[in-house]
């Protein structure tokens, strides 16, 4: 095959439109918040695919396994995994908030803090441990697949999955179905694909536009500390467990980087999932673990959300001039480490946790939110990247501790990305 023209390549088609949108949103500010039904109608035709093509990868995958435990054994140690990996990030984010300290000095009178908070905390009063296990049950066995809860989907693709494999003589055929619907449904996600560039263009222009470059200036410090924390955790942590399970993280980056280019465009992880599972797939891992893992992770396994939570609590409370002591401070990291998980699943989930936690920590009041809110939007494609490379990672250690990772597949994929990328558009 001959190789593609730059000019053709999607990852570059990204950058041009990023770039675009940002220059759109810096000058024409008015002109860039009008571009923003372009992000929402992509990421809105992303998800619209997001449930079929989680229901066809779990459903397949557990029908094709002839032992069931396997199953349940590769859910416990990706929670296993989660909860480890989720904790530290929490524990990274507090150390960095507590040696930089980018809130010092602001001398911020909490008495004249303004701004609405009210609808991030409502949300954060409804995401309670009983509401979210509730939310996991669907209304009727197929009503997840037209609608846009991940954790509903994965409860019915796994009841099903399990259900063909003990009736596997009579619903060969269902099996079947769904192996052929497989071709057709990742075929629309490339086409969808083809219109990355402009959802990341719109959503890029509107972001600019509305808030602006100079909006990041006066919190800059923070913004940097987040970004840089993150940059950390990603490449010590888990560049670490990818190099013990014998794959370089940065290979890995690379082999993703038109799905991390979009979701640094939308500030979206969900609009990369598709190919996300797709890709990690073509890279040797089975694709039971892709449709267990790369899910779940969507919801438990948000490194740079954790990240973010402690490093804005703490952030608000030095801003505040809030001491608080390290069994305070051990308090709103068990805190964060459960609302993390509550509010999963929730549009604006990183604002969401953090006004979980903080309502139940009252030294440091909710109002204090408002200090982060108008660059809140900067730090969530951070937020998201993180999140994505997290449970990319994940997918393939998950898969090589069930040794269901084919690791001369994976090693080069690594290694030819571009031509992994020309035969997934055949």
């Amino acid at each position: 095959m001959k190789a593609k023209k730059i000019y053709n390549q999607l990852y570059f088609q990204v950058i041009i439109a990023i770039v675009a949108g940002i220059l759109l949103g810096k000058f024409y500010p008015e002109l860039g918040e009008k571009m923003k039904p372009l992000g929402d109608g992509f990421i809105k035709l992303v998800k619209m695919i997001i449930a079929p093509v989680i229901f066809i990868t779990l459903t397949l995958g557990i029908a094709h396994m002839t032992d069931l435990k396997k199953v349940g054994r590769i859910a416990i140690k990706a929670m296993i995994y989660f909860f480890t990996f989720s904790t530290l990030a929490l524990i990274i984010g507090l150390l960095v908030g507590n040696i930089l300290q980018p809130g010092h000095g602001l001398n911020i009178d909490p008495s004249t803090l303004s701004g609405d908070v009210s609808q991030y905390q409502a949300k954060a009063h409804e995401s309670t441990l009983t509401g979210f296990i509730m939310n996991i049950i669907p209304e009727t066995l197929f009503s997840p697949l037209v609608g846009d809860n991940i954790l509903q989907v994965l409860l019915v693709a796994i009841l099903m999955g399990v259900a063909l494999v003990l009736t596997k003589e009579k619903s060969q055929k269902v099996t079947d179905f769904l192996q052929d619907l497989s071709t057709p449904v990742f075929k629309i996600v490339h086409m969808l694909m083809k219109l990355a560039p402009i959802g990341a263009f719109g959503a890029m222009a509107f972001t600019i536009g509305k808030y602006g470059l100079h909006s990041v200036i006066n919190l800059i410090f923070l913004v940097g500390t987040f970004y840089i924390t993150s940059a950390l955790f990603v490449i010590l942590v888990l560049g670490a467990v990818a190099w013990y399970n014998g794959f370089n993280i940065f290979k890995l980056i690379f082999y993703l980087k038109e799905e991390l280019l979009l979701v640094l465009g939308t500030s979206s992880s969900e609009s990369a999932l598709p190919g996300i599972m797709e890709k990690l797939e073509k890279a040797g891992c089975s694709r039971a673990i892709v449709g267990l893992v790369v899910p779940t992770g969507y919801s438990f396994n948000l490194d740079g959300t954790n990240i973010y939570m402690t490093l804005a609590s703490l952030f608000i409370a030095q801003a505040l001039n809030i001491h608080l002591p390290i069994e305070k401070q051990l308090m709103l990291l068990l805190v964060a480490m459960l609302s993390s998980k509550g509010a999963a699943g929730v549009t604006g989930a990183g604002f969401v946790t953090l006004a979980a936690t903080l309502a139940v920590v009252p030294e440091i009041p909710i109002a204090g939110m408002t200090l982060i809110l108008g660059i809140d939007k900067f730090m969530s494609e951070c937020r998201a990247l993180t999140n994505v490379i997290g449970n990319s990672v994940a997918t393939v250690v998950v898969a090589n501790w069930e040794k269901q990772l084919d690791k001369k597949q994976l090693q080069y994929c690594l290694d030819h990305p571009a031509e992994v990328e020309k035969k997934l558009e055949v």
